[in-house]
């Protein structure tokens, strides 16, 4: 085989393996934009638009957040500690009746308290935070920024800018709530080994004990702040519901 034949094969593989490295590329690249959407929902759009519509930037940002924080581990909740912030975030709601700007201000340190508990950066670090929770909570994560945002915009009189209106403090306050869930819920884990740890006869007399509560209980006030421990959901009182507010 003459030289010249040989060089003609080289070249020609080599540019065969560019085009399928440049191939391999290009898809890699398309399927990573469109995990990301999947990852991050409702957030991969915001990086969009905060990046005035630039996609390739966008992307960059939210993988340099999976880079820093996808393999954070969650550390789980010991059942106390559980109850206890969802008394504290029932009492967020409560609250709201009376001092809506307040109770926001709460439920942004107290989310922030329970992310930090839960083993994600801690609140004195908030962009970090929530960058972090953005990886792992990507469709409730927003809900937070807006509670935060929300705690710290000015207020009547400050002569800072217009502050938020009560409106608006209760949408923030709602859409935090399923970020609140997520963090407090139960592991599935946790679940199984609470399901095996109970006998048959502890299960009937905690059935019975419920059932004989929700008979006593006022039927006007039975649903407006009850709080479902097993599946770590609280229920907004009157004043968190759209209807409730705008009919006031």
């Amino acid at each position: 085989m003459s030289t010249g034949v040989i060089i003609l094969l080289i070249v020609v593989a080599v540019a065969l393996v560019a085009a399928v490295v440049a191939r391999s590329v290009a898809a890699r690249g398309a399927g990573g934009g469109r995990g990301l959407k999947r990852r991050f929902g409702p957030e991969y759009d915001r990086a969009v638009a905060r990046h005035d519509g630039d996609t390739k930037a966008a992307e960059h940002e939210l993988e340099e957040r999976v880079k820093r924080h996808g393999s954070l581990r969650e550390q789980p909740l010991e059942s106390s500690a559980r109850e206890r912030y969802m008394v504290r975030w029932t009492a967020v709601q409560e609250q709201f009746v009376d001092s809506p700007r307040d109770a926001v201000v709460e439920a942004d340190r107290l989310i922030a308290e329970v992310a930090g508990a839960r083993g994600f950066p801690d609140g004195s670090r908030h962009d970090e935070q929530l960058d972090a929770l953005s990886v792992h909570h990507a469709h409730h994560v927003h809900g937070y920024r807006r509670v935060h945002r929300a705690a710290h915009a000015p207020t009547n009189g400050s002569g800072a800018g217009p502050a938020a209106g009560t409106e608006e403090l209760r949408e923030a306050l709602v859409e935090a709530r399923a970020l609140f869930q997520d963090l407090t819920a139960p592991d599935r884990g946790d679940e199984k080994a609470l399901a095996r740890g109970k006998s048959a006869p502890q299960e009937k007399t905690e059935k019975a004990e419920k059932a004989g509560k929700a008979e006593e209980a006022p039927a006007a006030t039975r649903t407006d702040t009850n709080t479902d421990s097993s599946r770590g959901r609280t229920h907004a009182p009157w004043a968190l519901n759209r209807r409730h507010v705008k009919g006031s």
